[in-house]
């Protein structure tokens, strides 16, 4: 059994059904993938910053700016509204996506987007590209992509999870469909559905951010999805090692 093996198994030993029982699972969890999803997009992030915010709902002796305290603050939202979308089962569809996109971006969108007519929990509204291709949805395609994508998720068996996951990911980033935030949302849709199919939610390192982008880079240059599917293999690896370690710690004493 290797390391990915290892996590996946340790992970579904743990039966979890309920946002209580999630949320113990993801103690510690929940203020990494924060942290490391937002640092991705905005280097002024800081861990610290993240722990205070996440378990206190403040932070002390701040000099920072206000849109990096409200994008810390809005995955502690985002985080919240995951846990009780698992509880009820809610499936990942458009009004989901929408709703995780706007809490991550409420109150971060710039004067110019909108002043422009850009709204967080809208699809763009226009010709917003990314990446050293420029790749992204035309606005007016961007609904009929999104659904045809999610349309591709209904009845996928848990043991293909990650495969699918890795090509949601990738085809959320090509299509681009906001104005602000597809990154972090698209790195939160891809465990919210991790999670719906019982595998162990993933953390794109911010150290590995590099590999990341050249993962989906082959994706969008050649439709090549083996690279992120074997990057996300080893990020789950790494998210998890510590916890297995103290489990098996545990058990062999």
């Amino acid at each position: 059994m290797d390391n990915y093996e290892k996590a996946v198994a340790f992970w579904q030993q743990k039966n979890i059904t309920t946002d209580a029982e999630l949320a113990e699972a993801l103690n510690g969890h929940s203020i990494a993938f924060a942290y490391h999803s937002g640092k991705i997009e905005n280097d002024n992030i800081t861990f610290n910053d993240t722990r205070e915010i996440f378990e206190h709902d403040g932070v002390t002796s701040y000099t920072g700016d206000l849109r990096t305290l409200f994008e810390i603050s809005n995955a502690k939202e985002a985080n919240e509204f995951l846990l009780s979308s698992f509880n009820i089962k809610r499936p990942l569809d458009e009004t989901l996506i929408k709703d995780f996109q706007r809490l991550l971006t409420q109150r971060t969108y710039d004067t110019r987007r909108w002043q422009l007519g850009e709204r967080p929990g809208e699809y763009k509204l226009h010709d917003y590209v990314t990446g050293r291709n420029e790749i992204g949805a035309s606005p007016e395609d961007v609904r009929e992509e999104l659904n045809e994508l999610i349309s591709e998720l209904i009845d996928i068996p848990n043991e293909k999870a990650l495969t699918a996951a890795a090509y949601f990911h990738a085809k959320f980033e090509n299509i681009h469909p906001f104005a602000n935030g597809n990154g972090r949302t698209g790195r939160l849709c891809m465990n919210y559905f991790l999670l719906t199919h019982n595998h162990p939610p993933v953390i794109i390192h911010e150290e590995d951010r590099k590999v990341y982008y050249a993962s989906l880079e082959a994706w969008d240059e050649k439709q090549q999805l083996e690279p992120l599917v074997q990057y996300l293999k080893e990020q789950t690896s790494k998210t998890w090692a510590r916890q297995i370690q103290r489990y098996e710690n545990r058990k062999n004493t």
